[in-house]
């Protein structure tokens, strides 16, 4: 009897011990949603710092914000992590904010939705991917650890990261001012349709540098850059600069492919 005793006592105490590291192992999460009117040619920012950014170009002329804040510690340090949303017809600005004097364990991940033709300013993560997929109207984009990804997209991107890989794939630059893909440790791949006019500079200082579309080299340049137009030469008015480059890594440009 005494023994079956024991028993029961070191099985609630190894229960209560799984317990403790199960609610330790598990992260506790927070979604916040919040819809607000934007014009079709409006603008949208974005300002975050640990966690991914996704956009979602759509034909309505409103944004959808939704948030999911997710922490390893107790749930209260998700209210020490703040969600600002400002808004009007023509900017939507999202920001998050940390307090200052004391780290907090917090992650903040955000699927936007936004009008397909609105301008992408500024859209910014510390620690974390950053997608965009049909949108019309990209600017810049930029991350320290993590990737920058472009789908079915068009715009004057400006995509930087440090850490990671950039992926763009692009219908058109939008004017003169054209693309930029820039990465220290990873690789930059670019889709475009074969015939889009484009003045090429791919800097690629320890790595490769291939394409799977008719280009005309110009110059022998600079050790490691590669100056070049994509397109017919009868087009050469229309081109628009692209600049790409890495440190550590590959730049590969292939022909953007039909996704209907």
């Amino acid at each position: 009897m005494k023994s079956r005793s024991l028993f029961h006592r070191a099985l609630l105490a190894c229960s209560f011990t799984l317990g403790l590291c199960a609610s330790a192992a598990f992260p506790v999460s927070r979604e916040i949603t919040k819809t607000v009117p934007l014009r079709a040619d409006g603008t949208l920012e974005i300002s975050n710092v640990n966690g991914a950014v996704r956009i979602e170009g759509w034909d309505r002329e409103e944004v959808e914000v939704r948030a999911v804040k997710t922490t390893p510690e107790k749930e209260s340090a998700l209210d020490q992590v703040s969600i600002e949303i400002e808004s009007s017809p023509d900017l939507v600005s999202i920001s998050t904010h940390y307090p200052q004097d004391e780290g907090v364990e917090v992650a903040v991940d955000y699927i936007v939705h936004v009008p397909r033709h609105a301008q992408l300013n500024h859209v910014n993560t510390v620690n974390g991917t950053v997608r965009v997929v049909s949108s019309d109207g990209i600017g810049d984009l930029h991350t320290v650890n993590g990737n920058i990804e472009v789908y079915e997209g068009a715009g004057n991107v400006h995509a930087q990261t440090t850490n990671g890989n950039v992926y763009l794939e692009l219908k058109h630059p939008a004017d003169s001012r054209g693309v930029s893909a820039n990465t220290t440790n990873g690789s930059v791949l670019l889709a475009v349709p074969a015939g889009l006019p484009a003045d090429l500079e791919a800097r690629c200082m320890n790595g490769n540098f291939s394409s799977e579309l008719p280009m005309v080299v110009r110059g022998a340049g600079q050790p490691r850059v590669i100056h070049g137009r994509l397109g017919s030469t009868s087009t050469a008015a229309n081109a628009a600069p692209i600049h790409l480059g890495t440190v550590n890594g590959t730049i590969r440009i292939i022909a953007l492919r039909s996704t209907v």
